[in-house]
């Protein structure tokens, strides 16, 4: 495990890493009303109360980089902590979540 790699990462990295095509996950766990008001195109959506039962879904991108985005970075933080506990050493938290994303990033989501 390389315990060097951050837990947490920025929206403006991960805003460059999809301009670039980079190959990695990334992965919305806030829940279904959440995901329906507001949800980032690109990202794939497993829900925080869902991670556990439906965690094999993500086994195809074990060894890539996943990160993790919720509304502000709480949710993600501990999913990506818990993602790395069961092997995936990759995983990372977007700090700021789709909050700051919308601010920062995409003027035209919506903030809740």
């Amino acid at each position: 495990m390389d315990d060097s790699y951050p837990l947490e990462t920025t929206c403006q990295a991960v805003k460059a890493r999809l301009d670039a095509g980079d190959g990695f996950v990334l992965l919305d766990c806030r829940e279904q009303d959440e995901h329906t008001l507001v949800h980032i195109e690109e990202a794939r959506f497993l829900p925080m109360s869902q991670m556990m039962a439906r965690a094999a879904e993500l086994e195809p991108f074990r060894g890539r980089d996943i990160v993790v985005h919720c509304h502000h970075g709480g949710r993600s933080l501990q999913v990506a902590a818990w993602l790395r506990q069961q092997g995936f050493h990759r995983a990372q938290s977007m700090s700021g979540g789709i909050d700051e994303w919308a601010e920062q990033i995409d003027p035209r989501l919506t903030r809740y």
